[in-house]
């Protein structure tokens, strides 16, 4: 009678039981991927190819670039990456160039493509690891790791993201003690038509308010055709342009004195920025001298 009695016992705990055990593999799964890394290590990273200038400058940050065999044309800082092959424009990336160097590990920007490029380099057996490019600081140290984990960098890593955070936070420090936060417009040349204005969810619009900046034309997102009216409207304080957008427009005082340019403030005072594209807008390791270099244009008491 016992042995019924406990039989019937251990029947109705079986459910129970399993019940439990399954919510102890979900929770062991939950676990796992809260602490999940960031990225994964690449199998084979002994010939690493880069589509993405930030991503370089990060490879060499890391001491990393004897990986490195080839760079694409974004890929402008430091200087030694000129040196490695060229594989093309970042978004008009083709096969044959990057197979040529017979890669092992291919790094490359979210935007990077087209895919269908990307899928005939994976299907030649090269691993690919997309970098994630947000516009924020927090989006520059997990470009870090994800770097650092996929080139067996994970110490380095570490150490230059607890550097640059410290860096970049003296640097916040003394922006935010600034006083105001002068009317900022990025405009963009491609060499053609009126140049862009950069609006909401940019890396310029990013940058212009990690400098203590506003940037006025936040009625759009991306980048739009600047309309005379939009400029004279907004009234900027400062124009900011990369050397390359300078060049296209004619220089700095040809910029100014463009007529919707020329009555706005930055126009009566002279006040035009122009500095480095990757540095300005390349969110890469370098940010913390990107957002003292605008910062200090754009405050007149601001300290080293």
């Amino acid at each position: 009678m016992k042995a019924d009695h406990h039989h019937h016992f251990s029947l109705r705990l079986l459910p129970i039981l399993r019940c439990l055990t399954h919510l102890l593999e979900k929770w062991i799964v939950a676990i796992a991927l809260i602490t999940a890394p960031l990225a994964i290590q690449a199998s084979d990273y002994s010939r690493t190819v880069v589509a993405g200038g930030s991503i370089t400058e990060v490879v060499y940050a890391l001491e990393a670039e004897e990986h490195l065999v080839a760079v694409d044309r974004t890929s402008l800082h430091p200087p030694e990456a000129l040196q490695l092959e060229n594989i093309g424009y970042v978004r008009r990336l083709s096969a044959e160039p990057i197979l040529s160097v017979n890669p092992s590990l291919l790094l490359v920007e979210p935007d990077a493509g087209p895919q269908t490029a990307l899928d005939q380099i994976s299907s030649a057996g090269v691993e690919i690891i997309k970098v994630n490019d947000d516009i924020s600081v927090e989006g520059v140290l997990k470009k870090i790791k994800t770097v650092g984990t996929a080139l067996d960098r994970d110490a380095e890593a570490d150490a230059l993201i607890a550097k640059l955070s410290q860096s970049v936070a003296d640097v916040l420090e003394r922006v935010k003690a600034q006083p105001k936060s002068p009317r900022v417009i990025f405009l963009l040349s491609i060499g053609q038509g009126a140049p862009l204005a950069a609006g909401r969810d940019t890396s310029a619009t990013s940058i212009i308010e990690l400098a203590g900046g506003t940037n006025p034309l936040l009625g759009f997102e991306s980048y739009k055709p600047a309309s005379p009216e939009a400029i004279i409207a907004a009234d900027p304080e400062f124009i900011l342009v990369t050397r390359r957008t300078a060049g296209f427009l004619g220089g700095a005082e040809e910029i100014l004195s463009r007529p919707e340019i020329a009555i706005t403030e930055a126009g009566k005072q002279g006040n035009i920025i122009v500095m480095d594209g990757l540095l300005l807008l390349g969110f890469g390791p370098r940010i913390d001298t990107a957002i003292m270099e605008l910062a200090s244009q754009l405050h007149d008491n601001l300290s080293e």
